[in-house]
């Protein structure tokens, strides 16, 4: 049995609030990392200074973390599930240090 697809303009005010509170997480973090984005982007080019690559390092953390977050929903998981998206978000962060590392050294 098929269900019909309604258009936005053919909800409720009820279901409009439902909408619009189920939508602020995610366009509030799409805002926050195009922000950070274009934070990394400006420091990238412009190089205010010699150690921006330790600020741009933090912005890009930060953009992880903003993920881990929301995204991943890890307030809400039970502990064993948070324990593994960190020791992988971990991994993954030990395998990228080790190519940038083989990278800047040649």
């Amino acid at each position: 049995m098929a269900r019909s697809v309604r258009s936005i303009s053919a909800l409720s005010d009820q279901d409009r609030r439902v909408l619009r509170q189920r939508l602020r997480t995610p366009l509030f973090t799409l805002a926050a990392l195009l922000l950070l984005l274009g934070v990394n982007v400006v420091l990238g080019a412009w190089l205010p200074f010699r150690a921006a690559w330790m600020v741009e390092a933090a912005v890009a953390l930060a953009m992880v973390a903003l993920v881990l977050w929301t995204s991943m929903e890890l307030p809400q998981e039970p502990p064993i599930i948070r324990f593994f998206a960190l020791v992988g978000f971990f991994w993954v962060a030990i395998l990228f240090t080790m190519t940038l590392v083989d990278y800047l050294t040649r």
